[in-house]
């Protein structure tokens, strides 16, 4: 669980900053933001959730 909010405040943190530089207009933003949301509703949800896990663990192995 530490591991998704980590994430979720990583990539909060990084729309914040290409919205405050104009590389990302918030159209953009709202549509990255929503295939987020409807992404986690579908099947790819748990594969996307281990490949994550997996990435962070062999970073944490280096």
């Amino acid at each position: 669980m530490a591991i998704t909010v980590s994430l979720v405040a990583l990539f909060g943190l990084v729309l914040f900053f290409l919205l405050r530089s104009k590389s990302l207009g918030y159209g953009s933003a709202f549509i990255a933001m929503m295939f987020g949301f409807y992404l986690a509703s579908t099947g790819a949800s748990k594969p996307m959730n281990d490949l994550t896990t997996a990435v962070v663990d062999a970073l944490g192995n280096l």
